[in-house]
């Protein structure tokens, strides 16, 4: 929405500029000067933004802000050219109806045909990114597949011979007196009904797709487990005819599908949480440069190896990504890091050493004041983590989780968190568990402000170890 508002914006600057020879912000010559902003700059701003509110209204009626596997190329290119038209003949009305003479007609024309061109180019060039982050794993969305038979199997085979829809596919749920149609969805199959929320959970799945007629009570239940899970639900039509009548049919690919449930996402709330993220990470990069500078440089001169610590670490949804911290340790600590697993003074599967003799000199300092953690600025404007979040696990920690510590994994990790500010010297793991918990369940921007504000104290306090 705010990349099409400013389009618009972007558009009528062209228009102005273009007709009248004046832009918005430009320079006014006698001749050509733009009476519009100099004697009524109300109506043109108002004009300007009821065409960018019609437009983003519009837009979102026809769910062009809805996932991409909703909708083809051309089925977008043709919406977006009709919300540009609809937009234009409102802006058309209510031109006529404060009889604003004053607009030029070129003017508006030229606005609506610029912003046409330049959304169906942004919205093209947004698909192709989605595409090739689609062809690398990322920002896909995992699925179950109830019943393995014959439709089942095809639309398996239809998601994963077309990357671009953007789905992963995990296994195949069995349902009651169905046996798998071919040895290999024996090999894919995952489980039962009974274990779908289970099985749902472990592999981290964003939707389940049943592909196999069952009894409307079975399905009645599975919604509602899906419901408490905040799983989305689709079905195939011709399966359940007169199931959900109502609902509009939506295309996955070819396959014509019915939603039953979808899950509300905060997608303002993320919005603005990823601008915080970028913003602060890039900030704090440029501000603190002299600093990481410094530090680097003391590392260096304090003992051999490198000056950064690159670790695998466990990101949203299980992804793996390369944390970057300053090495506090000497160079070959992990391989000494049985001699002391005997020390361990966390619970659980934590692992920490309060007086850990592979820390240096240098890194005994940066782990006090957490100045270590400095590089990981770069994971977040990278997107592999945020501000602030639940701190990213090892892949050994993660082999230890039972099922309900997964859910730690269903956000970004962050360079802080509540756990951070408010329990960091508790050696409990359940604390260290309820914590991220509460943070992932009561999570809003306002909460993030809060533990950064706090994190800020922690720091200055110097509680690291």
């Amino acid at each position: 929405m705010l990349g099409d508002a400013l389009i618009v914006l972007l558009a009528a600057m062209i228009a102005v500029r273009g007709w009248l020879g004046a832009g918005l912000f430009g320079d006014k010559s006698p001749y050509r000067v733009n009476l519009m902003l100099d004697r009524h700059p109300a109506i043109l701003l108002g004009c300007l933004g009821w065409f960018m509110c019609s437009l983003i209204l519009v837009s979102r009626r026809h769910h062009l802000y809805g996932p991409l596997q909703m909708r083809n190329t051309l089925h977008e290119q043709r919406l977006t050219i009709q919300s540009c038209m609809t937009a234009g003949l409102l802006l058309a009305g209510a031109l006529y109806v404060i009889r604003g003479e004053i607009v030029s007609r070129g003017v508006v024309l030229l606005t609506i045909l610029v912003s046409t061109v330049l959304l169906c180019a942004r919205r093209l060039i947004w698909r192709m990114r989605m595409y090739r982050r689609f062809d690398r794993g990322l920002e896909t969305r995992n699925v179950l597949i109830v019943g393995a038979g014959r439709v089942g199997q095809a639309l398996r085979q239809h998601m994963e011979s077309i990357r671009h829809l953007g789905y992963t596919f995990k296994g195949f749920i069995v349902i009651p007196g169905e046996d798998p149609d071919r040895q290999e969805s024996l090999a894919e199959t995952l489980g039962t009904i009974e274990d779908l929320l289970d099985v749902a959970r472990k592999h981290f799945v964003d939707e389940i797709f049943l592909s196999a007629p069952c009894e409307p009570s079975l399905v009645k239940s599975i919604v509602n487990r899906a419901r408490e899970a905040g799983i989305d639900i689709r079905v195939i039509p011709e399966l359940y005819d007169g199931l959900a009548w109502n609902t509009a049919v939506e295309y996955v690919g070819q396959f014509p599908t019915i939603p039953l449930h979808r899950g509300e996402t905060p997608v303002v709330g993320l919005f603005l949480k990823r601008v915080l993220d970028l913003a602060l990470s890039a900030v704090a990069l440029i501000t603190l440069a002299p600093v990481i500078a410094g530090i680097a440089l003391a590392i260096r001169a304090d003992s051999p190896g490198p000056i950064f610590y690159l670790s695998d670490r466990i990101g949203k949804k299980g992804r793996v990504f390369r944390c970057i911290k300053f090495r506090t340790m000497v160079a070959d600590a992990e391989g000494r890091r049985a001699e002391i697993l005997h020390m361990n003074e966390r619970d659980g599967v934590l692992f920490k050493v309060s007086n850990d003799p592979r820390v240096t000199g240098v890194g005994r300092w940066l782990r006090k004041y957490s100045l270590d953690e400095l590089p990981q600025f770069v994971n977040v404007l990278r997107g592999d983590m945020s501000m602030v979040g639940p701190r990213p696990p090892i892949a050994s920690e993660v082999k230890r989780y039972e099922l309900q510590h997964l859910r730690r994994l269903d956000v970004m990790p962050g360079i802080t968190g509540l756990w951070q500010v408010q329990a960091r010297q508790d050696p409990s793991f359940d604390s260290y568990i309820s914590l991220d918990t509460a943070y992932i369940k009561n999570w809003s921007i306002w909460l993030d402000l809060k533990i950064l504000i706090r994190t800020l104290a922690v720091v200055a306090a110097g509680t690291g170890s």
